[in-house]
């Protein structure tokens, strides 16, 4: 045999030698990791390995994608049940006056009337919002909830009235004379007022006739449309469970504008199966991280919320803090404030910079506690009382509202009143001036205008909102204990 020959045998086994080898061969390492024991041949990951870590990596993607699509949700399920369930149309606002048609909103006050809209301004185009004057305040928020302007008293028209036109975005830029404009990075927008005066009746008798919107079009408006009233069927705004919240999700991808800032979470939903411009069809594999994300994404929401840990107690020594985290545009000196939103909008819906005053006799603050004062959760079966100190720093009202948990909304019982505050008809007061409030499923004897029925084995957590906020609340002079657990 030649030496050619030999070489060229030699490689022919070396090459059946190395056929009869697995594919990746090498030395078989292991290592222990937060989901488990993981195994490397040769330094790469084995098969199961691989798709161990895959099917993680998805559901880590899942997870955040529910916690970064939270704001949008409340927006795409509110516009949702605004066209399909009150057939009010896109450019048209909607009163929220009773509790019944208030019920599908997160977090709303009892009291105060709202009248608002989600439009869609890539089917209306522009559009002008007029607000008379008077007592009132609200917002422009885009589709993530961001604030693109303030209305009413704390607004560019400090409550003397005025119009507002709305652009969409890609629009050109026009500044017709008369008119606050405010240009929407988002297709999907949020507008509307809540009425401020004490009367609330007859605040909702002069201001909502005159109130409306309108087309603009050539430069010209069309004919002015009223305010029509929400329905009283059944409704929610809550995220909703399973496929429907990626549902949601891939309604907002496709009909909405991408933020420059969103265009990484626009890749993982991709591999998640929601593409722009792509029908949602998810494979079995997309299927199963969408419906655990949803699982873990609610999980690691409530606990966020619930948390808090980016804020400190408003007063020393309690479990009362801001309920609002966050700022007006969701911004941070180096960050944006991605945990913030999510704690805010799991529970609440809007947000303005009057909602986060620091001007005293000027807009609102609202305090949260979903704990008693030895650090348990509020839950329905227990009775609570809370003492009110005297001279309350609020120079329009102030006010406890309960909301339940699970949904997040004003808790239903058989008082149909989920709310106790100044101004009720009844209230107790002590002889210093303080009010001692109640929550329970039955009422104090003596103390029952001052109580709020809760309902047995549901937990809850209760507002307590300051209206036109003064001094006393800002240098914490005044402060307010916790709740307590009536033994």
């Amino acid at each position: 045999m030649t030496l050619s020959q030999k070489i060229l045998a030699s490689a022919i086994s070396c090459a059946l030698v190395a056929s009869s080898l697995p594919a990746w061969a090498g030395k078989m390492e292991t290592e222990d990791s937060p989901i488990g024991k993981l195994e490397y041949d040769g330094g790469y990951p084995t098969k199961a390995t691989m798709d161990k870590l895959l099917e993680k990596m998805d559901l880590m993607r899942a997870a955040e994608a529910y916690m970064w699509a939270i704001p949008a949700i409340g927006m795409i399920q509110w516009k949702n049940a605004q066209n399909n369930t009150f057939n009010i149309p896109d450019g048209h606002l909607a009163s929220y006056l009773t509790q019944k048609q208030k019920q599908g909103i997160l977090t709303p006050n009892f009291t105060t009337p709202y009248i608002l809209s989600i439009t869609d301004l890539s089917k209306t185009g522009p559009l002008v919002l007029t607000l008379p004057k008077g007592l009132m305040a609200g917002m422009v928020m885009d589709v993530h909830q961001r604030v693109l302007e303030d209305l009413g008293a704390v607004g560019p028209d400090k409550g003397e009235g005025g119009k507002y036109l709305l652009l969409p975005p890609g629009h050109e830029k026009i500044a017709p004379q008369g008119y606050y404009v405010v240009q929407s990075p988002s297709n999907i927008v949020f507008f509307g007022v809540r009425l401020l005066g004490k009367d609330k009746a007859a605040a909702v008798k002069e201001l909502v006739p005159k109130i409306s919107t309108a087309l603009f079009k050539d430069g010209k408006e069309g004919e002015a449309w009223p305010v029509l009233p929400a329905g009283e069927q059944k409704w929610s705004q809550t995220a909703p469970q399973g496929m429907a919240y990626w549902q949601a999700v891939n309604q907002l991808v496709q009909e909405d504008i991408v933020a420059e800032r969103d265009r990484f979470m626009m890749e993982h939903l991709r591999f998640l199966g929601i593409e722009k411009g792509k029908p949602f069809n998810p494979t079995p594999e997309q299927k199963k991280a969408l419906e655990d994300g949803v699982v873990l994404g609610q999980a690691l929401a409530k606990a966020n919320n619930y948390a808090k840990r980016f804020e400190p107690p408003f007063w020393k020594g309690t479990h009362w803090k801001h309920a609002i985290t966050l700022a007006p545009n969701q911004r941070a000196e180096n960050w944006d404030q991605f945990d913030e939103r999510a704690s805010w909008f799991y529970e609440a819906v809007a947000i303005s910079k009057a909602m986060l005053t620091q001007t005293p006799g000027v807009g609102q603050r609202y305090i949260v506690t979903y704990q008693d004062k030895d650090g348990n959760w509020l839950t329905g079966e227990n009775t609570y009382k809370l003492h009110v100190p005297a001279n309350v720093p609020a120079k329009q009202f102030w006010s406890s509202t309960v909301y339940d948990e699970k949904e997040r909304q004003m808790i239903v019982n058989d008082q149909n009143a989920p709310d106790v505050g100044a101004g009720k008809q009844g209230l107790k007061t002590n002889a210093d001036g303080s009010v001692d409030l109640y929550y329970g499923p039955k009422p104090v004897k003596g103390y029952e205008q001052n109580w709020v029925q809760t309902n047995p084995g549901e937990g809850w957590f209760t507002y307590f909102r300051f209206y036109a906020p003064t001094e006393a609340f800002f240098d914490k002079s005044w402060t307010l204990g916790d709740i307590e657990k009536v033994k």
